[in-house]
């Protein structure tokens, strides 16, 4: 059962991290062509989106790294003592 939830976790990080990509492209394309905009904060929105997406996204999965990297040290551990 525990193993259920952190595969869903782990598809789920997937679609929001998806859906952020798709929400920073969206806001450069609007903030590109609106009045109050332009061309180069459009390109800052794509830019400052992007790096906030890549560490947010790298945080959430290196979190599920260090989960599954904890699991098969306490697996190690539980072979060589039994």
């Amino acid at each position: 059962m525990r193993d259920f939830f952190i595969n869903s976790l782990e598809k789920l990080i997937t679609v929001i991290v998806v859906l952020m990509i798709v929400g920073v492209l969206i806001a450069a394309v609007v903030s590109m062509f609106s009045a109050q905009g332009g061309f180069l904060l459009g390109v800052g929105v794509l830019i400052f989106g992007g790096l906030y997406v890549i560490l947010m996204g790298g945080m959430m999965y290196l979190f599920l790294g260090i989960y599954h990297n904890t699991k098969r040290t306490a697996e190690l551990l539980e072979s060589r003592a039994g």
